[in-house]
């Protein structure tokens, strides 16, 4: 059996090479994922790392304070006292501070301040590129912060001390402080020592680096240094750095999880194809295999050999795979790892056994699973069937009945009560859980799609008969062709509609994402306008009144709106209760929100709109309690919000926000409406001439803020339908292996339609034709399964969506579906078309 089945597989090879491709495409996605990754993460650990590992001990301080307060910081007395140990050599302290960094345009880099950090030789940071500050007009950038600025080496840069002052400094170096740090968050800027003392104006230091004395294990020095830190926290270097680089694998985790997830897709669509493929071999090779059982081959032998065929092609295939992912994960992370913050020009491929062994396994046991059901089929070949002078298939077609409507019809109705029940889940809010139910929903729908596939194309084709016959001999003929093998044309479309089911549920959920998000921006704020000041956790403070005083002195500017809020305890339920008010403009017409229940213009003295997580389940109507300056005040709620678009705490009136918060002068944020008829140029020059005496003011205008977000989702879109689009092509793979197959089959019938007369521009169009409505009927049912639960997955992971369907996105889907047909006919149809008419005839 074994020189029967390598004598086999030479023989038809020629049959083989689609199969091979779909798994050498899903083993190489599998094999450059785990190369990508850990390449990746070796690039990480070796950044955070080293530069701890050169130190003998880490001192921080203590982060359990036990009620919630920031950490204390390390004093110089400390670090003086862990110089003079006999144990060390050098010590030097870290200080860590906000010195916000202005852009080219004069205004603060990012939401957060960005970091001041002091560097030396004494500390854990070197330069990266160019020199760390030596005086007191230099500065390091983090190569974060360079990147989003612009600024580089040689360049002056503008920075803001802690008193709002700025200075200007010369960039002599870029310092990469590692992935996952909190500098990943806000940038940071390096100083020399004395330098950054000054400008942060941080009386306290935040890390001390200790050099063991020669001749002392880095255990050692690090007792002797927790003996006199107090409470501080003593680590090891070796322990630092292991902590800093599990912090960093966590974020490249994620990202390995997603890429294996779009990598066991593709492999679930190639086992699908693999399937398909390996069901029409051995069913064309039902003579060979009758012919075997006649001359002594036990049915445990003709499972054996199928399966042998299937380990050896799996095993081959998958090893070029492993190959051809190791190339394509180290160019993804050439290509993609700077912009993921990894080192790449000092970081090799990183190849452990885990690639080649996962590669193998996953591409030769996917493999022989999907030969499993066409192998013991193959054993049920009784021997009489060597006298058979046909080669077709037969018994491709057995099994469409009841029994395969019911199941279908069962898995259709156990869908939508999975869907039903995702919505009860998210009724209240969105839910992880009600996501993981609609997933098994779809699982439930596509195989219902699967199980009645054969009558799902039966009526498709039916329907498109008349007009496909309208199109002449060809047309007819492809749809009657499909139409008697519905079952081959089912399996065979069925792996393309996974890929657009997958492509059109993420451009359903994107596109009415962004529909809803634009949406609940117009209704939140609809405005042109706004400015908002740079989070900063030490001060708190807001905008001052002069901004809002300069705004509506401008005639470009029709109206301002100013949110003040403050924060106040609201009990164990409601700590750091945010109530606000609106001057300026209507809640309800000039600031609006998602409502649970009420009307916002109801909103009065003496009234208060809540936000549902602070609610506690009152409604409108009920008293709402509100802890202020003045003491308990009790109000009426006007309406409850959704408090996930805006008014997200306790709305309050403006005239009870001024009597019962006086002190809350401050704006945190100001929104502006231009005039009508006033020029763009304008109201741009306005709204940065009032913010211009303040750096640290930010401002969005609403059509930048909506760009954003759609540019984000339209990236997000074209990087995950790209992955996706590599399920697709296997798909394609599989139509244009199973129209080689079905013309291999099909000779003498080809052949016997010349001989009447069918020419051979007739021939490759009904080919086309087959494939095409092979295409179009796996993507429309695609649409169709993709439609209907991006809509479920996207209601209950956000609230109140608005459905959108991408007509044109999906529409462009259909189109590669038609050239994607035409593509796997290409080949089939000139086979067809150089076969013998009176070779093929003659023959058996």
């Amino acid at each position: 059996m074994l020189r029967t089945t390598l004598a086999g597989l030479r023989m038809h090879k020629g049959r083989l090479v689609t199969t091979a491709l779909a798994i050498i495409l899903g083993v190489t996605f599998v094999s450059g994922t785990l190369v990508f990754t850990g390449t990746l993460n070796e690039s990480f650990n070796a950044q955070v790392k080293g530069s701890a590992d050169g130190f003998a001990a880490i001192v921080l301080p203590d982060n359990d304070q036990g009620d919630g307060s920031e950490p204390t910081l390390l004093s110089q007395r400390t670090l003086d006292d862990i110089a003079a140990l006999p144990e060390v050599t050098e010590a030097g302290g870290v200080i860590r501070g906000d010195t916000p960094l202005l852009d080219t345009e004069g205004r603060v880099v990012g939401n957060l301040p960005t970091a001041g950090v002091s560097v030396g030789d004494s500390t854990r940071y070197s330069a990266a590129e160019g020199e760390l500050p030596a005086d007191a007009d230099e500065v390091a950038l983090a190569t974060g912060s360079a990147r989003e600025t612009g600024h580089g080496i040689g360049d002056e840069v503008q920075i803001l001390d802690h008193e709002g002052a700025e200075h200007t400094f010369t960039v002599t170096g870029l310092v990469d402080f590692g992935v996952g740090s909190e500098f990943s968050f806000t940038g940071a800027v390096a100083f020399d020592e004395t330098t950054a003392k000054e400008m942060t104006g941080v009386d306290g230091l935040s890390e001390i680096n200790v050099t063991g004395a020669q001749g002392t294990t880095d255990e050692a020095v690090t007792e002797a240094v927790a003996a006199v830190a107090g409470d501080a926290e003593v680590l090891t270097g070796q322990e630092f750095g292991q902590r800093l680089a599990e912090n960093a694998g966590a974020d490249s985790q994620v990202l390995t999880m997603a890429l294996m997830l779009f990598a066991l897709i593709a492999m679930f669509v190639a086992s699908i194809v693999i399937y398909n493929t390996f069901a029409i071999l051995l069913a064309q090779r039902q003579r060979e295999t009758a012919l075997l059982r006649c001359v002594g081959a036990g049915r445990g032998q003709v499972f054996r050999g199928a399966l042998l065929e299937a380990v050896i092609i799996g095993a081959v295939s998958s090893a070029v795979g492993v190959l051809a992912g190791i190339g394509v994960g180290y160019a993804g992370f050439a290509i993609g790892g700077e912009t993921l913050g990894a080192t790449v020009s000092s970081t090799s491929v990183v190849i452990g056994p885990a690639v080649v062994v996962a590669g193998l396994a996953v591409g030769t046991v996917m493999t022989v699973l999907a030969m499993l059901v066409p192998a013991i089929r193959s054993t049920r070949v009784p021997p009489l069937a060597a006298l058979r002078t046909s080669a077709t298939a037969q018994g491709l077609e057995q099994g469409i009945g009841w029994v395969r409507i019911a199941g279908g019809v069962a898995l259709f109705l156990l869908a939508a009560a999975l869907v039903r029940w995702a919505m009860a889940l998210s009724s209240s809010g969105p839910s992880e859980h009600g996501l993981l139910v609609v997933t098994l929903g779809g699982f439930a729908a596509f195989l219902g799609v699967f199980v009645l596939g054969p009558l799902l194309v039966r009526a498709i084709v039916a329907a498109l008969g008349a007009p496909m016959r309208k199109l002449g001999a060809a047309g007819a003929l492809a749809a009657d062709n499909t139409r008697r093998s519905p079952k081959r044309a089912a399996t065979a479309m069925i792996a393309l509609t996974v890929g657009a089911a997958l492509i059109t549920g993420y451009s359903v959920i994107s596109a009415s994402m962004e529909s809803t998000i634009t949406d609940q921006l117009e209704r939140q704020f609809p405005v042109d306008y706004t400015i908002t000041p740079q989070f900063d956790t030490e001060t708190g403070e807001g905008i001052p009144p002069a901004v809002a005083g300069r705004l509506e002195d401008s005639p470009a500017i029709a109206t301002v709106i100013t949110e003040r809020t403050a924060y106040t305890g609201g009990g164990e339920a409601r700590t750091d209760l945010p109530v606000s008010a609106y001057y300026g403009g209507a809640v309800g017409t000039d600031v609006g929100a998602s409502l649970k229940s009420g009307d916002l213009s109801d909103l009065a003295p003496g009234k208060v709109v809540v936000a549902e997580v602070y609610a506690e389940g009152r409604d409108v109507g009920a008293t709402f309690t509100v802890p202020t300056e003045q003491g308990e005040r009790d109000f009426e709620i006007a309406a409850v919000t959704a408090g996930t678009d805006g008014l997200w705490g306790v709305t309050m009136d403006p005239d009870d926000f001024a009597t019962y918060f006086p002190d809350a002068t401050d704006a945190q944020s100001v929104s502006v409406r231009a005039a009508d008829g006033a020029e763009d140029d304008e109201v741009h020059d306005a709204v940065y001439a009032a913010v211009e005496d303040d750096p640290t003011l930010q401002v969005m205008s609403t059509a930048q803020l909506k760009n954003e977000i759609t540019d984000f989702l339209d990236t997000a879109f074209l990087v995950i339908a790209a992955m996706l689009g590599l399920s697709v092509l296997i798909a394609v793979f599989g139509i244009a292996n199973t129209m080689a197959l079905s013309v291999l089959e099909r000779t003498r019938e080809s052949a016997l339609l010349r001989a009447m007369g069918l020419a051979k521009g007739q021939l490759s169009r009904m080919l086309s034709m087959e494939a095409v409505l092979l295409c179009l009927i796996g993507a429309v049912l695609g649409v169709g399964l993709g439609v209907v639960f991006g809509w479920a997955a996207g209601t209950v992971v956000l609230s109140d969506l608005l459905l959108t369907v991408p007509v044109a996105r999906i529409a462009l889907l259909i189109a590669v579906a038609v050239l994607a047909g035409l593509l796997a006919s290409v080949l089939p149809a000139r086979t067809a078309g150089r076969t013998s008419i009176t070779g093929a005839l003659a023959s058996e």
